[in-house]
């Protein structure tokens, strides 16, 4: 059994960062997903921000790295057509001591060297959003706060990684961890791996994995944030990003524009125990229904279209817990929380370093081909359905199939033509858009299936 250089186990937003900066180096790097499909767990299902780090905590990992993930996937994001809107952000004070606060806010996001906030009273709160609900009192303004398709994100680096040279392996669970002397071997669901670095990437299995390495560090707590989506037409009246205040107890609730047109409303923020809890529940409905009426009461007389839920790996660290073990060639990346989504390159970067100071050569190579371009997905740009030319050439893309979301059958088939084509309906829906929709599927479902049947 020939050893890989490096393994990375877990094939969401960092893990698939990881093996792209890997793979750009002269070394065999191997990507396990433990689920069907890559950025199936945790980093599909989030608030989808292209975050700033202005409010992290000065001086820790997470704010270095979410700082300079912030430039390097805002980079990315125009190389490969991963959409993104510069939309802002604006955090709203309801009461004295939440006005109070903003100062230390913007002072916050000063040492963590972003000085373009400003605090901005009633008057400009409101004419920035005109339909927040009565009784806000100032706001601090974020200018460089954006929203991003979370799901290109996560597949274009995967894509990435593969086209550089590394290996994917979906559904392919770590059973079994074997240290030796020179390489460590995986007992796997597949089979056995063997590689001389073990990258940790595994999310809400982090901590189970570094229990095999001999650790007790830290502890995943599955912390459960549901969310709601409202109808496209609800989108002018949210033209930016609306943050709470963060208090002790979270960052609070957001009201956001999406990158495909819908606006969300949420985190909730529950600790569970199961960790594949992401059913929706009628306690987290309540509480979002109530601090969102509060918010933008005339938001809430639109559609809500779909509800979702997403598993957090919150520990019981306030940092990043990325370290290396050289006697065992293993690296731990945990703890990685909502900003592991703008902080992925950077941690791929990171990761880079510390093997490299620990004796792995990582330069990159000489003959890197160019990063994939990616399906716009988003709202802001062209869509198939809306190029003319384009359906000249090929009349696929003047077919729609999902009429919620003006998916078309040529996207779908695209889809299938890609290094980690989809394998089920939700794969699909992250490529394409396509059951995304108001009917979510209840029109489309049968030719979808009929599609993923006929290239099975």
């Amino acid at each position: 059994m020939t050893a890989h250089d490096v393994i990375v186990i877990g094939g969401g937003i960092v893990g698939s960062a990881i093996a792209r900066h890997l793979a750009g180096a002269d070394l065999s790097v191997l990507l396990l997903e433990a689920r069907d499909d890559i950025g199936d767990g945790t980093s599909k299902a989030n608030t989808a921000l292209l975050h700033t780090g202005f409010d992290a905590t000065p001086g820790t990992l997470e704010s270095r790295l979410v700082a300079r993930g912030y430039h390097l996937l805002g980079e990315y994001a125009q190389q490969t057509g991963i959409p993104v809107e510069r939309t802002g952000a604006l955090l709203v004070a309801w009461t004295d001591d939440e006005r109070d606060i903003l100062p230390t806010l913007q002072d916050k996001a000063e040492r963590n060297s972003y000085r373009a906030c400003e605090i901005v009273g009633a008057d400009e709160v409101y004419r920035r959003v005109p339909h927040l609900g009565p009784g806000a009192l100032a706001g601090l303004t974020v200018a460089g706060e954006s929203i991003i398709c979370t799901w290109t994100t996560n597949l274009a680096l995967a894509i990435d990684a593969v086209g550089r040279g590394a290996q994917l392996h979906r559904s392919t669970r770590v059973l079994d961890v074997a240290v030796g002397t020179d390489h460590t071997t995986l007992s796997t669901t597949r089979g056995e791996v063997s590689g001389r670095w073990i990258i940790n990437a595994a999310g809400l299995g982090a901590d189970h994995l570094d229990t095999a390495f001999g650790y007790r560090r830290f502890t995943v707590t599955p912390r459960r944030g549901e969310l709601l989506v409202f109808d496209k037409l609800s989108r002018p009246l949210v033209p930016c990003i609306v943050l709470a205040v963060p208090s002790a107890v979270g960052k609070g609730v957001l009201i956001s524009p999406t990158i495909y047109g819908n606006v969300m409303v949420g985190p909730t923020s529950e600790e569970l125990s199961d960790r594949t809890a992401t059913g929706t529940s009628e306690a987290g409905f309540d509480f979002l229904l109530a601090k969102g009426r509060a918010l933008m009461p005339t938001l809430f007389d639109d559609e809500i279209t779909a509800s979702y839920a997403g598993l957090r790996a919150a520990i019981d660290h306030s940092d990043y817990l990325i370290e290396l073990d050289a006697d065992q060639r293993y690296v731990l990346v945990g703890g990685i929380r909502s900003t592991g989504l703008t902080a992925g390159m950077a941690i791929g970067e990171h990761v880079a370093d510390l093997l490299t100071e620990a004796g792995l050569d990582t330069t990159p190579r000489s003959d890197l081909p160019p990063p994939p371009l990616m399906p716009n997905l988003g709202e802001t740009g062209m869509r198939p359905y809306q190029d003319t030319s384009r359906i000249a050439a090929d009349p696929e893309y003047g077919r729609i199939v999902c009429f919620c979301e003006r998916v078309t059958a040529g996207e779908i088939r695209d889809s299938f033509q890609t290094p980690i084509p989809p394998v089920d309906f939700d794969g699909l829906r992250r490529r394409t858009r396509a059951l995304n929709g108001r009917c979510q599927g209840f029109y489309c479902s049968a030719a979808i299936a009929c599609e993923l049947e006929s290239r099975a």
